[in-house]
């Protein structure tokens, strides 16, 4: 009986019989890749607004100097509840050293099969190297290019995320990477409101401090803040 009661809350959803859609019509990207089209032009195709803090498609960050974040810790790995993480450290070059540490990620692997965005491996990172950016649509021909490699997750020399020919990247997607509520953001400790929270990017160099949450709640909402 459960089988067809799920059917009738879909059919319930839908316009024909006095529903409101709740997903707007979408090709995933096809017609908006066509030669000469401009993706705001494609009507119909045009993504909803995503959060700031939405937990997309992971990035490795650099330094501004562009030396790699990641030390090779393997912390990230142990906290994942999909173990979908896999590293693995070596020791830096004392000549042309890739991280800053002693130690640098040599093998990054993110399995996207397994991944399930708890964004736990964010807060797990000591030297703030793992962030998400809000791209969460794309589609594998074959199961090797599910497995992101280093290569593919650390940062252009701009800063910005690597963009792979099956990902769907729109306006937004790749801003903000490293703006993610942590257990001391402004709305987790009144204590670190107006406080620095990152350290420097490369290509963003350091990033203002979060405003108080009645600030952000304010510009979301129109309503005047009155400061004290």
């Amino acid at each position: 009986m459960g089988y067809f009661e799920g059917f009738a809350i879909t059919m319930r959803q839908h316009r024909l019989f006095g529903g409101k859609q709740v997903t707007t019509e979408y090709s995933g990207g096809r017609r908006a890749k066509k030669k000469g089209t401009d993706a705001k032009e494609v009507q119909g195709d045009t993504k909803i607004p995503k959060p700031e803090r939405l937990h997309g498609r992971h990035v490795l960050n650099r330094y501004e100097d562009g030396m790699e974040k990641c030390i090779g810790c393997e912390l990230c790995a142990g906290v994942c509840p999909a173990n979908c993480i896999h590293v693995r450290g070596a020791d830096n070059d004392p000549v042309n050293p890739t991280s800053p540490g002693e130690r640098f990620g040599y093998v990054y692997e993110i399995n996207y099969l397994r991944c399930i965005h708890c964004d736990l491996c964010v807060e797990a990172c000591p030297t703030e190297a793992i962030t998400e950016s809000k791209l969460f649509e794309f589609s594998f021909t074959n199961r090797q290019d599910a497995i992101y490699t280093k290569s593919e997750l650390v940062v252009d020399d701009t800063g910005m995320p690597q963009k792979l020919p099956w990902e769907d990247w729109r306006e937004g997607d790749d801003v903000l990477t490293s703006g993610w509520m942590r257990a001391t953001s402004p709305s987790g400790d009144a204590t670190f409101e107006g406080e620095v929270g990152w350290s420097n990017e490369l290509g963003h160099g350091t990033r203002a401090p979060e405003p108080k949450q009645a600030e952000r709640d304010a510009s979301v909402t129109g309503v005047k803040v009155v400061k004290r």
